[in-house]
This record gives C-alpha cells, sequence and structure tokens, in this order.
C-alpha cells in the first residue's frame, strides 16, 4: 500500500534555491545587454529585461503552466483549465509528479516546481529583447512578448517537457532548454527583427558597447545563475544534478577558451567583450546536454560552441539583417550546436533516463547510430519554424496597427527619453553656474574647463559588432 505523500526537504529547497538563481539571470541579462547597447538606449534595453519579468510571471501563473504542463491534450498543449490561477494547490496532496502508486512524486509541492518554470519563461521572453535593441516602441514590446509567450513559449514548453509531440512522441533530448528556450527564443529574434528592419546607421556607424564593466557583470550574474538553470532542472538532489553542475562549469570555462582563441587568430587582441560573449555562449550551448553527457564532451562542446559563436555573429553582415546583441549567433547557434550535440555524446553511462524515461537513444559516439542526431535535428526545425513564423507575424500585426518601431527621429536623439523619459547618465552639471560639475566641485581638473560629454555610440569607428554578443 503507497504512503502517505511526503515532502522531501532536500529537494524542496534545492528547487527553491534554483528558482531564485534562475530569477536573479534575468536582472544579469539586463546588466549584459545594457552593457552591450549604446549609452542612449541602456534604460530601454533593461527595461524589456524587468518588464518580462512582471509580465511573464502573471501570465504563467494564470494559465501558462497549464497550458505547457497540464494534462496533454492533443500533443501540442496541455489542458488550460489545470491549473488555472483561480485554482489553490496547498493539499497535502499536491505534490509534483505525485501519482496513486506515487503520491509523494519527487516531493515537491506544486507550487514550488511552477515558480521554478516561471522563471524559465520569462528570461526565454527577455533574451528576444537583445535583437532589436535601440528601436522598438516599449507597448510593441509588451504586445508582442504577451503573445509570443502565449502563442510559442506556453505550447514550445508542452512539446518538449510537459508530454508533448517533441519529448513524449518524437523522443528528443533537451535537458534544461536548448530547444526550448535557446533555439526557441533566436528563432524569434530573428523573426522580430526582419520585421523591425536595421538601426538607423547600421552597418556603415560604429555601434560599440557603452559599458564593458556592466557587460562582465551580467555575464558573471549569468554564469552564477546558470547553475540553478541546468543542475536544478533535475529536480531532485542526485548524482546526475552534481553532472549538470559540473559539467555547466566545465563547457562555460571552455568556451571562453574558444572564443577568445578566435578573437585573438582573427583581431589579433583578445578582448572582454569576447570572453563574456564566449561564457555566454558556452551556457547556451551545454544547456540541453548538461545531464546527458560525460564531463569530458562538455569541455568540447565549450570550445565548438565558443569557436564556432564567435564565427556566427558576422552572418548578420553577410546576410543583411540586424540582430543588435547576437541572440541568432549565440542563442539560435548555440542552441542547434548543444541540441545536435546529444545526437552524437548522450549516454545512458551517466544518466539511465534517456532510455529509461524519455525514450531517447544513445549518440550516435556510443553506438546508437544516427537515430537521435535525427530526433534532435527535427526537434530543432519544428521549433524555429514555428517560434520564427509566429514572431514575424505577431511583429508585423503590431507594425501595421499601434506600430513597433520608434521614429527615426527618437532613435537618434535616444529611445530612452523618447519611451521612458529618462537617462541612464546624468552629465549636466549639479549647479548653473559650475561648467565642470561635480568632479569640479570636488576639485578635480577644476583648471580647465570640463570637456562637452560625447556618446561613445557616436564616435566614427570601425563595427565592433562581431564581438558583441547576446
Amino acid at each position: 500500500m503507497p504512503e502517505a505523500p511526503t515532502i522531501d526537504g532536500g529537494n524542496t529547497v534545492w528547487l527553491l534555491v534554483s528558482t531564485a538563481l534562475v530569477l536573479l539571470m534575468t536582472p544579469g541579462l539586463a546588466l549584459f545587454y545594457g552593457g552591450l547597447n549604446r549609452a542612449k538606449g541602456v534604460l530601454n534595453m533593461m527595461m524589456m529585461s524587468f518588464s518580462a519579468i512582471g509580465l511573464i510571471s502573471v501570465l504563467w501563473w494564470f494559465y501558462g503552466f497549464s497550458v505547457a504542463f497540464g494534462t496533454d491534450v492533443n500533443g501540442f498543449w496541455g489542458d488550460p483549465a489545470a491549473y488555472l490561477g483561480t485554482k489553490t494547490f496547498l493539499a497535502e496532496t499536491d505534490l509534483w509528479g505525485a501519482t496513486a502508486e506515487n503520491p509523494s512524486g519527487i516531493g515537491v509541492p506544486l507550487y514550488v516546481f511552477m515558480a521554478f518554470q516561471m522563471v524559465f519563461a520569462v528570461i526565454t521572453v527577455a533574451l528576444i529583447s537583445g535583437a532589436i535593441a535601440d528601436r522598438a516602441k516599449f507597448a510593441g514590446w509588451l504586445l508582442f512578448a504577451f503573445g509570443w509567450a502565449t502563442l510559442v513559449y506556453f505550447p514550445v514548453a508542452h512539446w518538449v517537457w510537459g508530454g508533448g509531440i517533441i519529448g513524449a512522441k518524437l523522443h528528443a533530448l533537451d535537458f534544461a532548454g536548448g530547444t526550448a528556450v535557446h533555439i526557441n527564443a533566436g528563432a524569434a529574434a530573428l523573426g522580430v527583427a526582419l520585421v523591425l528592419g536595421r538601426r538607423v546607421g547600421w552597418p556603415r556607424e560604429g555601434m560599440k558597447p557603452h559599458n564593458i564593466p556592466l557587460v562582465a557583470l551580467g555575464a558573471g550574474l549569468l554564469w552564477f545563475g546558470w547553475f540553478g538553470f541546468n543542475a536544478g532542472s533535475e529536480l531532485t538532489v542526485d548524482s546526475v544534478a552534481g553532472l549538470a553542475f559540473l559539467n555547466t562549469q566545465l563547457a562555460t570555462a571552455a568556451a571562453v577558451l574558444g572564443w577568445l582563441a578566435i578573437e585573438w587568430i582573427k583581431d589579433g587582441r583578445p578582448t572582454m567583450v569576447g570572453a563574456s560573449s564566449g561564457a555566454v555562449a558556452g551556457l547556451v550551448a551545454i544547456t540541453p546536454a548538461c545531464g546527458f553527457i560525460a564531463p569530458w564532451a562538455a569541455v568540447l562542446l565549450g570550445i565548438v560552441a565558443g569557436a564556432v559563436c564567435a564565427l556566427a555573429i558576422s552572418l548578420k553582415y553577410r546576410l543583411g539583417y540586424d540582430d543588435s546583441l547576437d541572440v541568432v549567433g549565440v542563442h539560435f547557434v548555440g542552441g542547434w550546436i548543444g541540441s545536435l550535440w546529444l545526437g552524437l555524446f548522450a549516454t545512458n553511462s551517466v544518466n539511465g533516463a534517456i532510455s529509461g524515461v524519455v525514450g531517447a537513444s544513445d549518440g550516435l559516439l556510443y553506438g546508437g547510430g544516427l537515430t537521435q542526431l535525427g530526433r534532435q535535428a527535427l526537434a530543432g526545425i519544428i521549433v524555429t519554424v514555428w517560434s520564427a513564423g509566429i514572431a514575424w507575424l505577431l511583429a508585423f500585426a503590431i507594425e501595421k496597427t499601434i506600430g513597433f518601431r520608434v521614429a527615426a527621429e527618437a532613435e537618434v536623439d535616444g529611445i530612452d527619453v523618447a519611451e521612458h523619459a529618462e537617462s541612464a547618465y546624468d552629465l549636466s552639471p549639479t549647479t548653473g553656474g559650475s561648467a565642470g560639475g561635480a568632479f569640479a566641485m570636488a576639485g578635480i581638473g577644476a583648471s580647465r574647463p570640463a570637456p562637452e560629454p560625447t556618446d561613445p555610440a557616436e564616435e566614427p569607428a570601425e563595427p565592433v559588432s562581431e564581438k558583441v554578443a547576446g
């Protein structure tokens, strides 16, 4: 006879901590994207990430979680009424994964799992914003985020993790979000960037990152939070969670080296922006594979992802699409690399759930043939086509109705002031009679007039966006 439902304290605490770590990633993303952006658009860039926290959290609670993880209806979405926000789940039997045979499930309250998946939805939407920096109306962004989350992310999460067509039917692997998060967001970024078009002056004008320490800080917070993203996705405290944790560190470290090597060869000098971007590329690539491959394969994956993504960010110059902060070059390409890597290196020897739970196969190099590689490729194609197509249609509809792109004048003068009536940096004198401002009042450089402040994005420069990634 089954035992009474019991909460597992270790699993619950780990998932709560992981949820907080993943939530921290979105402010980290805001800093990372904000630093990569020009000074006159940094607040708008950060606002898109913070607004995603507000909007998507509420949508997820109300119906998103039900669509993603409710009882499967037809392979494409879950029962929208299963966990509707008007219901309450606080009974001792409301444990995630509970069944009649195992009333405790994994020993984690339903609301803890809901919160963990909520922050995944938040950052997936926020990732898209980097592709449309400096030129999207904030109202248009909110409407796009609402539509894309509803029509794309919530259903795709069901396809991959909720018993839908990709995980349960196709048996493709995705440990923590290579397909559901990164390929998904990267494809959407391309779709919406194509509708909004190029920034004024791109690619003739150099549009350098305005604050590289901010980029490094954001990358560091992303790296820190990603341990919750990846290791937390095991949902329990066990050896696979430890494997995912280790692989996350190894692949990310190796990707920094891979990116810097390409930068050194191409440009003669490694950069801090390159190191930060390489770290993000490695984090993206290891996400789908972290709990399914051996550590040596994670190191190799990191090197390949760092090098390939460093090369891939130049595609926008050749193909002519303006992906401002290289969401496509890093998240889309990196997500594809990590997903396909499973078709080569996934092995039941490190995680028996590959065959035992998901019904997948070992990768090609572990004797599984081409079966799993084909599954991974098909899953990526399905998500790419759906996400990019819906994103393009949504962006086009918004542009033709309320308008999605700001006026050229607002873009040139600064989107922060035009959309939010504020600016990130107040460079005006502290008093009307002091030409030197706060520095002169403090006695710094008071012997000569302070130079007129200039926007680094407006200085003539060679395009450096090939080192800028998001």
